[in-house]
């Protein structure tokens, strides 16, 4: 059986118990992190951390775990579970308290979760044939910055497009792209140029996207950040998701529009190798 991490404790995730008064229930106040581990180690967890930092820091969210305390507890989980491949979940919420609009006080220990999924991430077959992904109205809150729990509508949004026969969504506000249901959206335009929309407060800083971008600039690819329209996606010659689950996962179809030849992409296909390659150097 998966063994979890709670407030402090190593146990089976059947005996893993969360306060019913606990805020990450009763108002979505908590923010996650997630981790992708490669051969057993641990990839871009100094960013991740970092991120956690700063949606702890926008939420006024006292935590006391350091860095340290917490590379421990995720290697540690991933011994326990024989993870080879997969993903680390850190979720962190303002902890227990009877049931108040108000954040109760600053000593209230915060609830502390890790657990760890077992994925075949490298060998995905999205990979090969490359995503449909359709078009949705962006209608979350405005401060898609901060990696909160706060995840029914992009949950709704993939929801719909499985029921139109797709994998994923993008999130469109006001003609322009934002991001996709959990990963950051890219297009590749006829002379080369990567374009993904520029960071605000309405896109997640994605940490797989810093990395993608840093091997673009290894390649000595160009990137543009700034808005693109969905007629700029749909005349593309390529497109792409990147996200620690995904990776640099390939788009082939938005909405009824087949990009370029309907394939995965050279530059995708260069990026994700590229990816992959740094990831399991860098790892820890």
């Amino acid at each position: 059986m998966r063994q979890v991490y709670i407030n402090g404790s190593y146990l089976p995730e059947s005996e893993a118990r969360v306060s019913v008064f606990d805020r990450g229930f009763l108002f979505a106040d908590g923010v996650y992190e997630v981790t992708l581990v490669l051969d057993g180690k641990l990839v871009d967890f100094a960013g991740h951390m970092a991120r956690l930092r700063r949606s702890l820091s926008e939420l006024e969210m006292p935590f006391s775990l350091t860095e340290e305390d917490l590379l421990k507890i995720h290697r540690e989980l991933v011994r326990q579970n024989d993870v080879c491949e997969g993903l680390v979940y850190l979720q962190v919420t303002r902890g227990a308290a009877d049931r108040d609009f108000m954040f109760p006080a600053q000593d209230t220990p915060n609830t502390v979760v890790l657990f760890t999924q077992k994925k075949a991430l490298v060998d995905n077959p999205l990979a090969i044939r490359g995503q449909h992904v359709v078009t949705v109205e962006d209608l979350r809150w405005r401060r898609c910055d901060i990696k909160t729990v706060q995840l029914l509508y992009p949950s709704m949004a993939k929801m719909q497009a499985k029921s139109r026969g797709a994998d994923d969504a993008w999130f469109v506000r006001e003609g322009y792209v934002t991001e996709g249901s959990s990963n950051n959206a890219y297009i590749v335009t006829s002379d080369g140029t990567i374009v993904t929309r520029d960071l605000s407060i309405d896109i997640l800083h994605g940490i797989t996207r810093a990395a993608v971008v840093e091997c673009a600039s290894d390649l000595q690819l160009r990137v543009e950040e700034r808005p693109f329209t969905v007629h700029e996606a749909r005349c593309a010659v390529e497109a792409f998701s990147t996200s620690a689950s995904g990776l640099v996962n390939p788009v082939v179809r938005i909405d009824d529009a087949p990009i370029g030849a309907g394939l995965p992409g050279l530059v995708t296909q260069r990026l994700r190798q590229i990816y992959l390659d740094r990831s399991r150097a860098s790892a820890v």
